[in-house]
């Protein structure tokens, strides 16, 4: 029976329904529960006594937000979000009974997801069969990804799709939860992501779905790794300014490797100008990218929008990446666009996956957006030499597949091996990366199987 909140009995007896561990800063790690009972459930880590885990957010509604929130209502959160940080080296961690995965120091096996949510959006005439899982494949690719036991799962943002009603005649998503409530992130992400939750703690990237006019009021709730606080909740349009630019942070994933993750939710499709208020705020945030990228000799830069990645339309052209990005960095790192410290880039937003390296100073590429959501049309089966993702950087190889599936990093002594697996966990593609470049072939040699 489910309930007017969005809830079903069943889930509103258990004390805690969904729990996980995300990382942030320098990798400091937070266990997050979500419970529909008005206090928080308790933590045991290690061998300490259990003590109760402090209230992020208490369950409420928030009003309707209007403008750009086409055809949106009022989001209900009939759930209350506690948090417990966790010291590092911890070893056990149980909340209500149910153990939670640890973090690993030096992770080995990291998986890389992207747009994972099942798209409803009538602006766009766009209605995925959320029904169909193989029109909506998530939940089984997360449990196929499961399967390979990562050490640490990184979601590239876009993780929230179902912004609009399903048509009443759509038999392929009737009846689904719409809007920026708990029940829409419930079905698009906690219940068919419960595998890879149990599975590893995650590093989560801000997708531009994310942003203040969408889903930003459920992402600061379960997984924005920072505090809690009013202004940057996305509940008041007044303070957009701060709720969508958040800093930068890394991630180490070795003593020469770390993650850094950057916020790049609210970009545009166009260039920016000096004094944009946009434009000032991701300059401000690069300065702190070069800073961090100082710490580590391999940095891997995380963010949503692919820079040196390409999209496709009805066209069938291959279109560069994302211009607003570009006109701020262009300022920054004339030519290369990213610090001499990064080596690659790992991103999402567009619908496929692409492996590409440079023959000029340009920092290796993996967009991988293909984890659940509606696919994008198919890029050209060959580049033409003006085909640039951004002015001066010419593309040496470039692979791309129209399909779903998950991309996996794998620690091979000094360096790293991606592989791409399709939805069914049948490796397709492995990659060396060597410097700032990938060297890639068919994954023959890889086993078929998780």
């Amino acid at each position: 029976m489910l309930l007017g909140s969005g809830l079903t009995l069943e889930a509103a007896a258990k004390p805690v329904f969904h729990a996980y561990v995300i990382l942030g800063e320098n990798g400091k790690a937070v266990a997050r529960a979500v419970t529909s009972h008005d206090h928080c459930p308790d933590i045991r880590i290690d061998a300490t006594p259990a003590f109760a885990m402090n209230l992020r957010s208490a369950a409420g509604r928030v009003p309707n937000r209007g403008g750009a929130q086409q055809q949106s209502k009022d989001a209900s959160f009939p759930v209350s979000v506690c948090e417990a940080a966790l010291p590092a080296g911890v070893r056990k961690i149980l909340v209500a009974g149910t153990r939670l995965p640890v973090p690993v120091a030096q992770p080995r096996r990291i998986l890389f997801i992207g747009d994972t949510g099942c798209r409803m959006k009538a602006s766009e005439h766009a209605f995925q069969a959320c029904k169909n899982p193989k029109s909506w494949p998530f939940k089984a690719i997360s449990t196929r990804a499961a399967a390979w036991h990562p050490d640490l799962v990184v979601h590239l943002g876009d993780i929230h799709y179902r912004e609009s009603p399903c048509p009443a005649a759509d038999q392929g998503c009737a009846g689904s939860p719409w809007g920026y409530g708990f029940d829409a992130w419930n079905a698009d992400f906690f219940r068919p992501a419960r595998p890879l939750l149990k599975a590893a703690p995650w590093v989560v990237v801000r997708g531009n779905h994310e942003s203040c006019s969408r889903a930003g009021q459920g992402w600061f709730r379960f997984l924005d790794p920072g505090p809690f606080a009013s202004r940057r909740s996305c509940d008041d349009p007044a303070h957009d300014g701060e709720g969508d630019f958040t800093s930068p942070y890394a991630v180490p994933i070795g003593a020469d490797t770390q993650l850094i993750v950057f916020d790049s939710s609210r970009a545009a499709d166009k260039p920016y100008a000096p004094g944009d208020e946009p434009y000032e705020r991701y300059a401000a945030q690069l300065r702190e990218v070069d800073e961090l990228t100082r710490d580590k000799a391999q940095n891997f830069f995380l963010n949503h929008h692919p820079v040196l990645g390409f999209s496709s339309s009805m066209d069938r052209q291959a279109h560069p990446g994302n211009a607003a990005l570009q006109s701020v960095m262009r300022d920054r790192h004339p030519g290369r666009l990213f610090a001499p410290g990064i080596n690659l880039t790992l991103n999402g937003h567009v619908h496929l996956f692409e492996a590409i390296s440079f023959k000029s100073d340009h920092p290796a590429v993996f967009v991988t957006g293909n984890a659940g959501s509606a696919l994008s049309l198919p890029l050209p089966g060959a580049l033409s030499a003006h085909d640039q993702p951004a002015p001066g950087a010419i593309v040496d190889e470039i692979i791309s597949r129209a399909d779903f599936g998950f991309l996996t990093m794998e620690r091979a002594g000094a360096s790293w091996v991606f592989t791409e697996w399709d939805r069914a966990g049948k490796a397709v593609l492995r990659c060396k990366l060597a410097g700032s470049g990938l060297h890639c072939a068919a994954a023959a040699s890889v086993a078929a199987k998780l």
